[in-house]
């Protein structure tokens, strides 16, 4: 599986927030063996939300777009995931229930709310809703494109309750050295080559020591890979170092 990750806010863009919803997605479709081709973000634009939508979803297996969810003027994601489907906006019923029975449990905390209901839950034409447990505004799935909140803790509820339809073959093994990135050229390529897999090295300052990171879709590739490196690099321990 193939995925790219879609990020909506101009808050993102200007530097106000710090785009942690990214970074862990593609920790979370790594970790189930998905490859994440894309990553970007756009601004709350309804042209440059539904340009990437139709795009990506073209494109990857998969689509998962975050942010712009809810009542303020800015909050658009879900029209421009509509126009990008040439697809009308609509009332869900379920959406619409999950909206009614969230206010209801916070009515005593904030009795002065004032939400359009109708409005979160309006939704493209045909998609599946996915209820926000944590929070007010619900998402979708449209096709191959998951439509989640911005905020972290909702998306990564969400998240958790569709996590299952994300899986691939992508496998990784790791190492680690304290030989200088520099003197390592050669012989990462040369890994790479012999063995048909990717092998990326990651500097840690902290930890003053490299991190060799192979990848593939065959797994004894992988594994070979990681061995012929281990005999061929000076390798000391590290965290995830045995993990493949």
């Amino acid at each position: 599986m193939h995925a790219a990750i879609l990020t909506v806010g101009d808050e993102l863009l200007a530097g106000d927030t710090e785009n942690t919803n990214a970074t862990w997605l593609c920790r979370q479709l790594a970790d189930r063996g998905v490859s994440v081709k894309r990553v970007l973000t756009v601004p709350d634009e309804l042209d440059a939300i539904a340009d990437a939508v139709r795009v990506f979803s073209a494109n990857y297996d998969a689509v998962i777009v975050t942010g712009g969810l809810g009542g303020t003027p800015d909050d658009i994601t879900m029209d421009g995931v509509a126009a990008g489907f040439d697809r009308e906006l609509e009332a869900n019923d379920l959406a619409r229930e999950d909206v009614e029975r969230t206010l209801a449990a916070i009515a005593d905390d904030y009795p002065d709310l004032n939400v359009d209901i109708a409005a979160e839950a309006t939704l493209p034409a045909g998609a599946r809703p996915l209820l926000n447990r944590e929070g007010l505004s619900p998402g979708c799935v449209v096709e191959n494109v998951y439509v989640l909140p911005g905020i972290p803790g909702e998306m990564k509820a969400m998240f958790g309750d569709i996590e299952s339809e994300f899986a691939g073959s992508v496998v990784s093994a790791f190492l680690y050295t304290e030989e200088p990135e520099a003197n390592l050229i050669d012989r990462l390529r040369e890994a790479g080559s012999k063995f048909d897999v990717q092998v990326g090295c990651y500097p840690d300052r902290e930890q003053e020591h490299n991190r060799l990171k192979v990848s593939g879709e065959d797994a004894a590739a992988v594994e070979e890979a990681k061995n012929w490196l281990a005999a061929n690099v000076e390798t000391v321990a590290g965290e995830n170092a045995d993990d493949a």
